[in-house]
């Protein structure tokens, strides 16, 4: 089917409109009409060949919210008309142990991303939101609760899901105490999840300027790690971190506040950071790990949890003309917190 994006062709080059096709449904296939997509720091990464690999021309986006205007033959759990979601993935085996376990992201052959990845069956390069419309198959299809504002719903997909699939791994619920390190898309999220799941949690910054905001979130503080003194005075205070900074940096000010037992979990940097020093480490059998979005059940039960406590990331919706404009922002932080494109605006280029 003939459709409308925008699309990366090149690194250097802004994002500009783009006519492509989607594949014509199959059997398991559900075609839905975009109406809202999320704008993630992985999406600047990949337009802008930050990691190495984009394919060109890319069209990213997968935070996708949506409605259903058409399914292949043998779906079952869809109909015409149903508001849905499509996050990070779109494919996996089904069959190996990561997949039968509900990690599809761990897929021994191989996850399938929204975008900038290999069709499993016919080999084409995937296309993501920055679209009018997109054909999933049925399994990676996420419904969406009726008390979610659709408009506000998509950065759930890969913020929300992203930070609520460590806060979940590691049991957090009332009297568990989580620091969040940064503030941005993931980071509110984080703090909003860790709240609703009744932890104390406390963000972690280079400055105090956004000390009003985190409370505004359900944060109970904000602890500077530029204060020394403050910084050792919460030595050992926390069972979880969840560190969402996008780029490369320094862990150690961190380590020490973990309590006996604890971990820091990162979900923002891919790539280098600073040498860890060890000794808070093994003195207090802590431990760094990563964290990769989560499962589709997983997915399905953060959109759940969302709309049963209230729980909607702070947007500021976007035009999708203006999405060159927003990644300037995005690189400057200039945003609380997450970027939403509004597809009713792509009207224009489709003439």
């Amino acid at each position: 089917m003939k459709t409308i994006g925008y699309a990366a062709h090149s690194a250097d080059t802004p994002l500009v409109p783009f006519h492509f096709d989607r594949r014509e449904p199959r059997a398991k296939d559900v075609v839905i009409e975009i109406l809202y997509c999320g704008v993630c720091h992985s999406d600047l990464h990949t337009a802008r060949n930050d990691w190495g690999g984009t394919v060109y021309p890319a069209v990213v986006g997968h935070e996708i919210v949506g409605r259903v205007i058409g399914t292949g033959g043998d779906v079952q759990k869809y109909k015409v008309g149903d508001r849905v979601a499509v996050g990070c993935l779109v494919d996996s085996c089904q069959e190996c142990d990561q997949c039968h376990k509900h990690q599809e992201q761990f897929c021994r052959d191989g996850r399938g991303d929204v975008y900038n990845a290999p069709d499993r069956i016919d080999g084409t390069n995937n296309y993501g939101g920055y679209a009018r419309h997109i054909v999933v198959r049925e399994e990676f299809v996420l419904r969406v609760p009726d008390a979610l504002d659709l408009s506000r719903a998509a950065p759930i997909l890969c913020a929300g899901i992203t930070t609520y699939s460590p806060l979940r791994r590691w049991n957090v619920g009332p009297g568990s105490r989580v620091g969040v390190i940064g503030l941005g898309g993931l980071g509110h999220m984080a703090v909003k999840l860790a709240a609703a799941m009744g932890a104390r949690v406390t963000v972690l910054g280079r400055t105090a300027d956004k000390e009003a905001d985190a409370l505004a979130l359900g944060a109970q503080g904000v602890l500077v790690s530029g204060d020394a003194a403050a910084m050792a005075a919460a030595g050992m205070s926390f069972d979880l971190i969840i560190d969402t900074v996008p780029v490369r940096h320094d862990l150690n000010p961190y380590l020490p506040l973990l309590d006996v037992g604890g971990m820091l979990v990162i979900v923002g940097q891919l790539g280098p950071v600073e040498a860890p020093n060890t000794v808070p480490l093994v003195l207090n059998r802590t431990g760094v790990v990563g964290s990769l979005i989560g499962g589709i059940a997983e997915t399905q039960e953060v959109l759940d949890f969302c709309a049963e406590k209230g729980v909607m990331p702070d947007c500021e919706m976007i035009a999708m003309q203006d999405i060159n404009a927003a990644y300037d922002r995005l690189e400057r932080g200039d945003v609380r917190y997450r970027f939403v494109i509004d597809m009713a605006t792509l009207g224009a280029e489709a003439a």
